[in-house]
């Protein structure tokens, strides 16, 4: 069955690390058997039509590796799954003030709420986090970079994450919409 799928890579193109050019970035997804491909800024977001390739994300895994000499996390998720996501987010309302102060953690496996109380504990400046079945949702009224509590989930959270803020993610899923079935 053809579906819309979204894939978000972590850490590429950051302070020059892991360089990925867009335009090859599309290429390469084409020749894995996807259409339609879209991506949104440089930091490795995507968004593509999948015919129903198998083991796609061991495919794109390794091409990555052959073709860019590095392999990052992806996480790969149908429009319907990524839209689950942004509609669990409690901070739905203070992103739509500034989406850059909320941020959609992506997780490779849930976290337990002993981790969760654990990273909570360092929130700070009226920062907050909460989590659903598949992302951490972190409100952070000073910015990602001045907060003590996105620092230490860094250090503390041992399963693969990423993140996108709540203006990216909107962006994502928008250009999502845009490929027909």
């Amino acid at each position: 069955m053809t579906e819309i799928k979204v894939l978000l890579l972590r850490g590429v193109n950051v302070a020059g690390a892991n360089r990925l050019p867009m335009p090859e970035f599309r290429q390469m997804l084409t020749e894995q058997g996807v259409s339609a491909v879209r991506t949104h800024i440089q930091s490795g977001n995507a968004v593509f039509l999948d015919p129903g390739v198998p083991d796609l994300a061991t495919k794109i895994a390794t091409a990555m590796k052959d073709r860019f000499g590095f392999a990052p996390a992806l996480f790969m998720m149908s429009l319907a799954e990524f839209d689950a996501i942004l509609a669990a987010n409690p901070f739905v309302q203070q992103g739509n003030i500034d989406g850059s102060k909320v941020h959609v953690m992506f997780l490779a496996e849930p976290v337990s709420a002993v981790e969760l109380s654990t990273i909570a504990a360092h929130a700070t400046g009226g920062e907050m986090v909460k989590q659903s079945y598949a992302a951490l949702y972190l409100l952070l009224p000073n910015g990602i970079g001045r907060s003590v509590l996105a620092e230490k989930l860094e250090r503390l959270l041992k399963v693969p994450k990423t993140a996108r803020n709540q203006t990216s993610v909107a962006a994502i899923a928008a250009l999502a919409r845009t490929i027909a079935v």
